[in-house]
């Protein structure tokens, strides 16, 4: 979350975990048959794009420690509630984003949650 997320503050780290979360809770769409973390975070393609940086493979902190906790125990931040997919776009959040509607932005983060329809289980 902070590899991904860190510039975003507390907050945005949390929603980056809801969206890891959420994706393995999902077994729905480009997320069919991920089970673990450390599944969804290496998934090719598809996976956290931080994995690809030395940043990455960085100690965790107490503090980081606790954010992952937070989001595995179920605490859920709008508007990555029930989001997939998080990105950080030049300009504006476009509506969709792998046919999936806009549900917000935080800081320079969109996020994009599937419908009920195409994935109920989030």
């Amino acid at each position: 979350m902070r590899a991904e997320a860190e510039g975003e503050g507390d907050l945005g780290m949390l929603m980056v975990g809801n969206v890891g979360v959420n994706r393995v809770r999902g077994d729905c769409l480009d997320f069919q048959n991920i089970r673990s973390i450390q599944q969804m975070v290496f998934q090719q393609p598809g996976g956290f794009e931080a994995t690809q940086k030395g940043y990455f493979y960085q100690r965790a902190r107490e503090q980081d420690l606790r954010r992952a906790r937070r989001v595995i125990n179920g605490e859920r931040f709008h508007p990555a509630t029930r989001s997939l997919w998080f990105f950080r776009p030049t300009g504006d959040c476009p509506a969709q984003w792998y046919n999936q509607p806009n549900t917000g932005r935080y800081k320079s983060h969109c996020f994009f949650s599937p419908t009920e329809e195409n994935c109920p289980q989030i």
